[in-house]
């Protein structure tokens, strides 16, 4: 079985598991900022801190405008909530300047926005605009390895080696069905191959890597 057929196969295994999240807001704004927010945090952390800011902040010129303090405390559930509050604040100002208040729709640009790398510009294009793309976490990276489907050093050489082998029909469903893998069964240590679906295209069940 080749790297193709083993990424088709993995992504049957797990939808038999796992439903596709689906997120009823697909506004590119609030995605940006809740993919900011989710960055070294769970994601119920994430949920709440999302909740609390646009519960009280409806759109980007609001946020742009509120005190930094404010947008602090309602983010603090997220954790590094200074620092985050700053960027969102940066980010917004940056895209009511030069975007007219939109969020990008393609890569080059998203990436260019301050503190905005490869994964959370993946998740825009994914969960906003239903692009194809490959957001890679450390779930995904570590998986991605782990199963032998590529062997990589950082998330960045992950996403280009998956691009290569995964139909790019797959690749929406890809991040959401394997963070949720990552977070259930295949973890970060102690993976749980004794109720793992996927254990025949394994290497490292196999024997064949050591992760």
């Amino acid at each position: 079985m080749n790297k193709k057929e083993r990424v088709i196969k993995l992504i049957e295994y797990l939808e038999g598991i796992f439903k596709i999240r689906v997120f009823l807001d697909k506004d590119p704004y609030k995605v940006l900022v809740r993919t900011i927010l989710s960055q070294r945090t769970r994601d119920e952390n994430t949920d709440q801190a999302t909740n609390n800011l646009f519960s009280k902040y409806k759109n980007i010129y609001e946020i742009v405008d509120a005190p930094i303090e404010d947008i602090q405390k309602l983010i603090k559930p997220a954790g590094f909530y200074r620092v985050k509050a700053g960027r969102i604040q940066e980010v917004s100002q940056i895209l009511i300047d030069q975007y007219e208040g939109e969020v990008p729709n393609n890569l080059e640009e998203l990436v260019e926005l301050p503190g905005v790398g490869r994964k959370t510009a993946n998740c825009v294009l994914v969960f906003a605009f239903e692009l194809p793309a490959i957001p890679v976490d450390t779930h995904v990276h570590r998986i991605s390895n782990r199963l032998g489907l590529v062997d990589t050093k950082n998330p960045d050489q992950t996403e280009e080696e998956l691009t290569k082998i995964a139909p790019s029909d797959l690749w929406i469903k890809l991040n959401d069905l394997m963070v949720q893998f990552g977070q259930n069964i295949c973890k970060p240590t102690s993976p749980q191959c004794e109720i793992c679906p996927c254990t025949d295209i394994c290497d490292y069940f196999n024997g064949l890597i050591i992760v």
